[in-house]
This record gives C-alpha cells, sequence and structure tokens, in this order.
C-alpha cells in the first residue's frame, strides 16, 4: 500500500483528485450559504480558509507531482489540515458546550496584506454565531462532519509522507 501511496503522490491525478473535493466541499458550504440561507460564523470562515489551503495543496502537487514541489504541498496539505481539524473541534466543542464565556470573534481577522473579507466578501463574511446549530444530517452537527473530513485528509496525508521513501517496483517483461 505505502508502495501505491508513493506512485500516487508521483502523479497528478491524485493530486487534482484531492483539490477537486476541497473545491467540491467549498462549493456545498457556498449552496449553505446562499442558497439555504445558513450563516456562516468566523469559525466556518476559518474552516473554508483551510479548506482552500487544502485545494491549494493539491494544485501545487498537480503542477509538477515528479519534483520537490510535491514536498512543498504535502506541507500545505499537513498544515492545511492540522488548522481545519483544530478548528472544526474548537467549533464543535463551543456547539456541544455553548457558554456566554466561551464565544468566537464577530468578524473574522484577516492579515492586512490579504484582507480576504474584503476581496471577496460573498465568501469570506462571517454573519452568523458560532454557538447555533443550524442544520444537521445522521445525527452530526456540520462542524462534527468537518472533525471527520479534516481528519480523514490529516490520515491521508501522514499515510502519503510516510510512504515517500517507498519506491514503487520497477516492473519489466518478466517479473524481475
Amino acid at each position: 500500500m505505502l508502495r501505491y501511496l508513493n506512485q500516487c503522490s508521483r502523479g497528478r491525478g491524485a493530486w487534482l483528485l484531492m483539490a477537486f473535493t476541497a473545491f467540491a466541499l467549498e462549493l456545498v458550504a457556498l449552496y449553505f450559504q446562499h442558497i439555504m440561507l445558513l450563516q456562516p460564523c468566523v469559525m466556518c470562515i476559518y474552516e473554508r480558509c483551510a479548506l482552500f489551503g487544502i485545494m491549494g495543496a493539491g494544485i501545487v502537487g498537480a503542477i509538477a507531482p515528479k519534483t520537490p514541489l510535491r514536498y512543498v504541498a504535502m506541507v500545505i496539505w499537513i498544515y492545511s489540515a492540522i488548522r481545519g481539524l483544530q478548528l472544526a473541534w474548537e467549533h464543535t466543542m463551543i456547539q456541544l458546550h455553548p457558554s456566554p464565556f466561551m464565544t468566537c470573534d464577530f468578524a473574522a481577522r484577516f492579515p492586512t496584506w490579504l484582507p480576504l473579507d474584503k476581496w471577496l466578501p460573498q465568501v469570506f463574511v462571517a454573519s452568523g454565531d458560532c454557538a447555533v446549530r443550524q442544520w444537521s444530517f445522521l445525527s452530526l452537527e456540520m462542524p462534527q462532519w468537518l472533525v471527520g473530513i479534516f481528519a480523514a485528509y490529516l490520515v491521508v496525508a501522514v499515510l502519503v509522507i510516510i510512504a515517500q521513501p517507498f519506491k514503487p517496483k520497477k516492473r519489466d517483461l518478466f517479473g524481475r
């Protein structure tokens, strides 16, 4: 399996699949916001940013998967998955254990050199409360689903990194 994961990390298909899954999740988030009229909170916006990081890692990895650039993509992937998991877990705890002392900010805080909320307010402006439960599926709230999603991204990333020393077997015509 590790040889297979190493082989996948050296091809564009797996990287593009990862970018596509993150893009699809972003589209679902925008559907919830603009079609179902659910209000994203600050934590939701930060979780979106983590998904954009995973999508960016997929794009970077797909650009040159056989070069050391794929290691840069793996670093972005790991960082985004860890941060996304942390954010989704914190958001889940806010929803499961609401407290007047544990609240989220009113607006997302982006660096001055990257004001995403000013550049693309339809995607990055928060308007909801983190403690409000707006949607559930199979008795799990949206941040609980994101815990599982980011955990899956993280597990696969760790396995791909572990697989890097395992070179794919070269096969010749006679199977030597």
